[in-house]
């Protein structure tokens, strides 16, 4: 083997842009064409885009002469010269399981957006016809029950009932005895009668004759809530003068007479026009009592008497 200038002593040695130098010059040196770096005979390291192929037999270029570059096809399209290592057999990649994609261009289709889309509207619809469906049956139960033909609403609990006198010790929330007149015990020539009109109590009916000494009346009234005081309530009718009576309240006379003055101001002999009422400040004890109204020596008793009733306290 002759010596000669076959370029750099080493492929670390040659100079790529040696022919833009002298020296280079000098030595040959010219523009690379082809594979060289510039220096005659010098060594190519330079590999063209796309040359290699993966699990095929690589193509080896004459001595001298620059490797073939393989054609590239339509932008857009496959390159048939070279792929990624794992859609080959052998290639030395991992299988993926996944397939080429085959024909269309460069670009991989995205997720199915519009079809989310139509999915998420779809479900929106299916919740709102839900609870449209949902009242309209409600308002349906309203009407079916206002016209009689729904279920009927459940019955409200009943109401506590509200405690009694006797519960709390409260006369007040009573309900005190009232009576007419014909109701109670008649005694001494005492009768009823319906002549004179303007009685309150039913019927019209009201005891007369008490204008004789010893006729009565006699309330035995119960229902009383406790001991105290209450008032007694008298409806009565004089022939336009003023009356007395005597008041006993369980078998005590009163000190002071009932006073049956002639507070409607009837003229004298109009017992129609004498229907008036008065009062009397009476103790009464729990549970039954007796309260009596007599025409007693010293009284004037010209009356007629319609009701009785009773009220807590006293008046003054």
């Amino acid at each position: 083997m002759t010596p000669g200038n076959n370029g750099a002593s080493t492929p670390e040695d040659d100079d790529p842009f040696g022919y833009l130098y002298a020296d280079g010059q000098a030595n040959g040196a010219q523009p690379p064409s082809g594979g060289g770096y510039g220096y005659p005979n010098s060594v190519s390291r330079v590999r063209a885009v796309g040359e290699r192929q993966f699990g095929q037999q690589q193509q080896t270029a004459q001595y001298g002469q620059p490797p073939t570059v393989p054609q590239q096809g339509p932008y857009g399209q496959p390159n048939t010269h070279y792929a990624a290592p794992e859609n080959f057999a052998g290639g030395g990649g991992p299988s993926t399981g996944r397939q080429p994609v085959q024909g269309g261009g460069g670009r991989g289709r995205g997720p199915n957006t519009k079809g989310l889309l139509i999915g998420a509207v779809a479900v929106v619809a299916a919740v709102v016809i839900g609870i449209a469906v949902a009242m309209a049956n409600g308002d349906k139960g309203t009407d079916g029950d206002k016209a009689g033909g729904g279920a009927s609403a459940p019955a409200s609990a009943p109401a506590s009932p509200s405690p009694s006198a006797s519960d709390t010790g409260d006369a007040n929330e009573a309900e005190l005895p009232a009576v007419d007149a014909k109701a109670v015990s008649l005694t001494g020539g005492t009768t009823t009668a319906s002549d004179v009109k303007g009685a309150k109590a039913a019927g019209g009916i009201y005891v007369t004759n008490f204008n004789v000494a010893g006729a009565a009346l006699t309330w035995n009234v119960s229902g009383i809530p406790k001991d105290g005081k209450y008032t007694l309530n008298v409806n009565y009718g004089v022939p336009g003068k003023d009356a007395k009576a005597t008041l006993t309240i369980n078998g005590t006379a009163q000190t002071r007479p009932l006073n049956l003055g002639n507070f409607a101001h009837a003229p004298e002999g109009d017992y129609a026009k004498g229907w008036t009422n008065t009062w009397a400040n009476i103790t009464l004890n729990k549970g039954t009592n007796t309260i009596k109204i007599s025409c007693e020596q010293g009284n004037s008793c010209d009356a007629n008497f319609d009701q009785l009733s009773l009220e807590v306290g006293w008046k003054s």
